[in-house]
């Protein structure tokens, strides 16, 4: 059985790697990123930092970081639910409006353009990857993430 220390290890490498690959299809694939894009790189972002910092902790400190990483993770799945339904439906939309306008102006896309700045259209067509569209694989990565966080964050000692 894995220790709790490694989920945790796997789980901040995972959420790395799912942000690579948001840089590959947004740098060489030219898929540009959408405000409900970078929400959910935001979030996968914050659970990269928050389980490789619970890894860090003793076990109490590991189970809270841990509980916090969960709820990220549904707030996550919530992101990438409505990501889905306005792909779904032409009529909604979260193109050039406030949302893109006030993501833009937070500090880190200023600092990190190339990873938090938002520049996409949620409603564009992209060649779904294995069957899926790029929400469709959040929203599962984020319910993976966000089961074994709840699992260690509920695991007795």
């Amino acid at each position: 059985m894995k220790t709790t220390k490694s989920q945790l290890i796997a789980i901040g490498l995972i959420a790395i790697a799912l942000l690579a690959f948001a840089l590959y299809l947004q740098h060489i694939e030219g898929m540009q990123p959408c405000p409900l894009c970078v929400i959910q790189r935001y979030l996968f972002a914050a659970i990269a930092v928050l389980s490789l910092g619970a890894a860090a902790l003793p076990p109490t400190g590991e189970r809270i970081v841990a509980g916090i990483g969960a709820l990220t993770a549904i707030a996550g799945a919530g992101v990438a639910g409505w990501h889905i339904h306005v792909k779904s439906n032409p009529d909604v939309s979260c193109g050039i409006d406030p949302l893109e306008t006030s993501l833009n102006t937070f500090p880190t896309a200023d600092w990190l353009p190339f990873l938090f700045k938002a520049d996409g259209l949620c409603s564009t067509d992209y060649a779904p990857i294995l069957g899926l569209s790029i929400p469709q694989w959040s929203l599962l990565w984020f319910a993976v993430l966000g089961v074994v966080m709840i699992r260690i964050a509920l695991a007795r000692r």
